[in-house]
This record gives structure tokens, C-alpha cells and sequence, in this order.
């Protein structure tokens, strides 16, 4: 099976197949690599592009800097991408600097973690979790 992803550097869509998302693979256009075990930081521009392109489910945290639980779960949320990239796409949002985005969403209290599959929104969930508790979440269907 092909998947869609989208290069994070330039927002490029590649197909690729099913059983080589794990082998690192680079992107056709700018040679960098497709997917990350870091989750990526998203603007509004590549916000877009990346839910609405990717066939990989995308994780996105919604967060601020100034949030305490915010800042207490991003380590646990790059573990939790360390470990299951390519599984899914790891993202954030600063809901600081991307208040459109935040708006866009209804986000109303941080962190809050958003699933996307194909553009839509799948699964939800507000608070700060550690690593095994988000990817229980994210496993349990």
C-alpha cells in the first residue's frame, strides 16, 4: 500500500510505501528526510498541508510556553514520538504564536492533544499525560 506524506521541510507530498515508512525515507524534492522521531513545530501554513495531505495519522499537541503542564508533558511527548514514529506524525502547535489555529479548533484549555486522519479530526483528548498514558490513548483505538 502507498502512503502520502508530506515533507516537513517543504511541504512537498510523497508516496511512499507502507513497509518502508520505517526506513527513514528522504523526500523527493529537497532530499531531506520525511519523517522524524522529533515531533514537528507547525505554522499555520504547514498546519494545513500536513493534516489535509498525510495519510499517517498526525498527533498534534496543542501547547504554550508559559503553560506548566505543557512544558511538564513535552518531554513525554517526544518520548512517546521516539517510539512510535512512523506509526503516526508527532506535531505542535504554539497556540501563542498560531491563535488562528487554536480558534480554529476550539481549544480552550492546554495541553490538548488532537489525532488527524486525512484533514478530519479523529480523537481528542485535554490534559497532560506521560509517554505510556499517551500512547495507551493512542493504541486504544
Amino acid at each position: 500500500m502507498i502512503q502520502q506524506v508530506v515533507c516537513p521541510h517543504c511541504l512537498r507530498t510523497n508516496r511512499v510505501p507502507s513497509e518502508r515508512l520505517g526506513d527513514q525515507p528522504n523526500c523527493g524534492a529537497c532530499k531531506e528526510k520525511l519523517i522524524s522521531a522529533k515531533p514537528l513545530n507547525l505554522d499555520n501554513r504547514a498546519f494545513n498541508t500536513v493534516i489535509s495531505r498525510s495519510d499517517v495519522p498526525v498527533v498534534i499537541d496543542f501547547w504554550a510556553s508559559w503553560c506548566g503542564p505543557c512544558q511538564a508533558m513535552a518531554p513525554e511527548f517526544d518520548k512517546a514520538a521516539a517510539e512510535l514514529t512512523p506509526r503516526w506524525i508527532f506535531a505542535k502547535v504554539d497556540t501563542e504564536t498560531e491563535q488562528a489555529i487554536a480558534g480554529q479548533f476550539a481549544i480552550r484549555s492546554i495541553p490538548t492533544l488532537i489525532v488527524f486522519q486525512a484533514g478530519r479530526e479523529v480523537k481528542r483528548m485535554s490534559g497532560a499525560l506521560n509517554a505510556p498514558q499517551l500512547k495507551q490513548w493512542l493504541i486504544s483505538g
